[in-house]
């Protein structure tokens, strides 16, 4: 058996915490090792413990720090750890703030125990997990303008690592890329490692914003 997912929850309203960590408490795959009510508990946390959660489902609105100035430092200084924005705002301007400052996906709270539970698998198996709505979101250019990189040579990004991009970018798993390009998962994560390095993306999920905002693919949503 695999290891557990290790999720660390964020959020001053204790019985909506204690409610989630009821519910995934109930998976065999998932471990909550710690709760925090605010972003100041959290990297406290995350400073002084030896184990370092997978993920860290993230409310925004919260006192002394909140949710979108702790993902900021988070994303300095904890990157192997991916953030799920959480919040009751289903604005376009707080999903693309969140995504822009870091956060892999975004859940609202009124989202179903299903939508969670997916979510966070989905970002364990492939750093990331958008929905069409956040997706369509990125493709309009909110989140960051000033990250546009138009100029791009046409040897910038190889023929087959942009057929990789495309399918990180639809939300496939390394496995399924491979099988899909008949090439091995070490080959695929190479090819995700260079475009990493290419665009200067800090992880898959900004790899994808990249592309999108970059038009180097489209998203049909």
């Amino acid at each position: 058996m695999s290891e557990p997912i290790k999720i660390v929850l964020v959020d001053d309203e204790v019985l909506f915490r204690k409610g989630i960590s009821f519910l995934l408490g109930r998976e065999e795959n998932i471990e909550v090792i710690f709760e925090a009510s605010d972003g100041m508990e959290l990297l406290s946390f995350l400073r002084s413990s030896t184990i370092k959660p997978d993920i860290v489902i993230m409310d925004l609105k919260m006192p002394l720090l909140n949710g979108i100035e702790a993902t900021k430092i988070m994303h300095r200084d904890f990157t192997d750890v991916k953030i799920i924005a959480l919040t009751s705002y289903d604005s376009k301007s707080f999903i693309a703030n969140m995504i822009d400052v870091g956060a892999v996906s975004y859940l609202i709270k009124n989202a179903t125990p299903q939508e969670l539970l997916t979510t966070i698998n989905q970002v364990a198996t492939k750093g990331f997990y958008y929905s069409d709505y956040v997706l369509e979101i990125i493709q309009n250019d909110i989140v960051s303008n000033k990250k546009s990189k138009c100029s791009l040579d046409n040897n910038f990004i190889t023929s087959r690592e942009l057929e990789v991009l495309q399918l990180i970018c639809k939300q496939k798993s390394t496995v399924e890329i491979g099988e899909k390009l008949f090439i091995s998962p070490r080959t695929v994560e190479g090819h995700r490692n260079n475009l990493l390095l290419k665009t200067e993306s800090r992880n898959v999920a900004g790899l994808v914003v990249y592309a999108i905002q970059n038009q180097i693919v489209s998203i049909d949503i």
